[in-house]
């Protein structure tokens, strides 16, 4: 199995943190404009989410989302729980999560981009979700306290991340005993050529950062979780010639995924 710690040392990692940055600064400001990615509320509904939630969130939440896959039928957050979203964005899921948690619960997301999180604030405050908080930091080394949440959500980043092993080793700290850790990612079915994994630009359009599925999943077990459910997302659509070949080539797709804490 090739660790991530293997393939970051073979993509310039400072390269590929602009790169990201700079892709989701524009996913923030300007989510009409072209990107390798489908985005918006036509790709939420045809994932799985209800119109019914989508209408009770703002709309420029949704307008800024390109998460691929739906998981909050296997995350089943509950009243009361504290959630962390790791790689929050404009705010889409944390609405969501927020709604799902009550008055009594809290949410907290966490991103590395200065313009995603100010939208998603300021749609915070406007639609008067107080039970939300966004900082910004990496989802490796996010600064809560151990076992200080029930459930963590990620929604198409942590392909991104160039020590995945970190991420999910970051993510059962903060869990508590039973907690859930649901997602939806990037993953392919074959290991990934050098040529693609140390590209930070295709890192950045999440072709190049996609992990094994076996590996993706022995890593979150490796960090202490134990991973019980696994769906394909074939509802997710690559719309770049580059994805659309990774796709044909080296399985590239779209999974749904929930993990316990043991």
């Amino acid at each position: 199995m090739e660790t991530t710690i293997e393939l970051t040392k073979r993509v310039d990692t400072t390269a590929l943190d602009q790169k990201v940055k700079a892709m989701y600064r524009d996913v923030a400001l300007d989510p009409t404009g072209e990107f390798h990615f489908e985005m918006g509320r036509v790709l939420a509904e045809r994932l799985g989410y209800a119109p019914a939630e989508l209408d009770a969130i703002p709309g420029a939440a949704i307008d800024s989302f390109a998460g691929v896959g739906y998981y909050f039928d296997l995350a089943r957050l509950k009243p009361g729980e504290t959630v962390v979203d790791l790689g929050s964005g404009s705010g889409m899921d944390s609405f969501i999560a927020a709604g799902k948690v009550g008055k009594t619960g809290t949410v907290i997301g966490i991103d590395m981009t200065a313009e995603q999180l100010a939208k998603a604030e300021r749609l915070r405050t406007a639609a008067g979700f107080g039970n939300i908080s966004y900082r910004k930091g990496y989802i490796d080394a996010i600064g809560l306290a151990d076992a200080s949440c029930d459930a963590i959500i990620s929604n198409g980043v942590i392909n991104l991340a160039p020590d995945k092993n970190a991420v999910f080793r970051e993510a059962a700290r903060l869990l508590k005993p039973g907690g859930r850790l649901a997602l939806a990612d990037i993953v392919t079915e074959t290991q990934l050529p050098e040529g693609i994994t140390c590209d930070a630009t295709l890192w950045a359009a999440c072709i190049g950062g996609a992990m094994q599925v076996e590996d993706y999943i022995s890593a979150i077990e490796a960090a202490g979780l134990r991973v019980t459910t696994v769906q394909d997302n074939p509802q997710y659509l690559f719309i770049s010639k580059n994805a659309q070949g990774a796709a044909r080539k080296y399985g590239v797709k779209s999974i749904s995924l929930v993990a316990v804490k043991n």
